[in-house]
């Protein structure tokens, strides 16, 4: 059994915002070896009131209010908040055992860590969706990342002082695109949960289709959520990286030979099953 915190920035519902945090926590809530000890809303995707809301919502729908959420900084560098609290006392709590997932900007974390510089000690394992190694490239233009360069400083810290540190890359993620057609197979199957994630997920496809030219959307965070549960699925890649602050401004993980900064930087293996083990898991959610 896993004991997970989510740090996450989730949007699921909201025109023109992600829903890959959304469809993270369902895929958690999912795993019979998950135990989501509690979940951070940070910003991100929007404004931290709005991913608080999107998710209380969530949770009374999922019937999981029994989670405990707590609200995180409203920007960079605000590190007094709930959130980070909760992070640090949930670690002190279950030293060694605590996996942190975090989709979003990494403000909490940071306020976790100049709460308690021992925090990242504690922790068990950090895995994080973020972070580019060359330029988004789609078909309409190219995207910015959106995560690690909300708070680069935070990010910093997470980064350089985290151990057992795993990243979802954008660049890594575009492996796998989601097709609509697909979803069509998966709400045929009557399930309560597919049919919720028709309604809360229909508009992003629109969406991506309009803004990025792509017929379908990619899983960003998902992809993340499963690297934890399942890493089986995927091939690690470890390297050595320089980090600055200025360099996750724009969210860039610079690669040198030179430094002793290990991150691991897995890549999607197989995709079919790395897709069943998604949609398989989904299904399994009760609503």
């Amino acid at each position: 059994m896993k004991r997970i915190i989510f740090d996450c920035d989730n949007t699921m519902g909201v025109i023109d915002c992600d829903v890959d945090d959304g469809l993270a926590l369902m895929y958690l809530l999912g795993c019979p070896d998950a135990e989501v000890l509690g979940i951070t809303a940070t910003f991100g995707n929007n404004k931290v009131d709005v991913v608080m809301e999107c998710t209380k919502r969530l949770l009374n729908d999922l019937g999981r209010t029994d989670i405990p959420l707590k609200k995180g900084g409203a920007a960079r560098g605000e590190y007094d908040s709930e959130a980070a609290d909760f992070l640090v006392e949930t670690v002190n709590r279950y030293p060694g055992e605590v996996s942190i997932l975090a989709t979003g900007s990494l403000t909490n974390l940071g306020g976790a860590y100049r709460k308690d510089n021992t925090f990242f000690d504690k922790v068990k394992e950090i895995v994080l969706m973020g972070g580019i190694t060359s330029p988004l490239v789609f078909e309409k233009k190219i995207m910015d990342e959106l995560n690690f360069s909300c708070d680069p400083e935070a990010s910093f810290d997470v980064l350089a002082k985290g151990h057992d540190v795993s990243i979802a890359t954008g660049n890594n993620c575009l492996k796998v695109l989601f097709e609509k057609e697909e979803y069509k197979t998966l709400f045929k199957t009557g399930s309560v949960a597919a049919e919720y994630i028709q309604r809360e997920t229909d508009y992003y496809y629109q969406y991506n289709e309009n803004d990025y030219g792509i017929m379908g959307f990619y899983n960003w965070d998902v992809t993340a959520a499963v690297y934890l549960m399942h890493p089986e699925l995927f091939t690690d890649r470890k390297r050595k990286f320089k980090l600055s602050v200025e360099d996750l401004k724009t969210g860039f993980l610079r690669e040198s030979e030179e430094n002793n900064c290990v991150l691991n930087l897995p890549e999607i293996g197989e995709e079919y099953p790395f897709k069943k083990n998604i949609y398989d898991t989904w299904m399994t959610v009760k609503m």
